[in-house]
């Protein structure tokens, strides 16, 4: 009896079907952004005569 209770309790688990998304391409794109606009800054400052 002792060991049918043992074995009641047992739980499978079962992988999803369809590949588990995450997307990150928000933060990646702000920061590519952020850091096209501080280069194009300092080109300016340096460059002030050709614009």
């Amino acid at each position: 009896m002792l060991g049918t209770v043992a074995l009641g309790g047992c739980i499978t688990v079962n992988a999803p079907e369809e590949p588990i998304v995450i997307e990150l391409n928000v933060n990646i794109r702000q920061e590519v952004i952020y850091r096209l606009a501080e280069d194009a800054g300092n080109t300016i400052e340096e460059n002030a005569d050709i614009f």
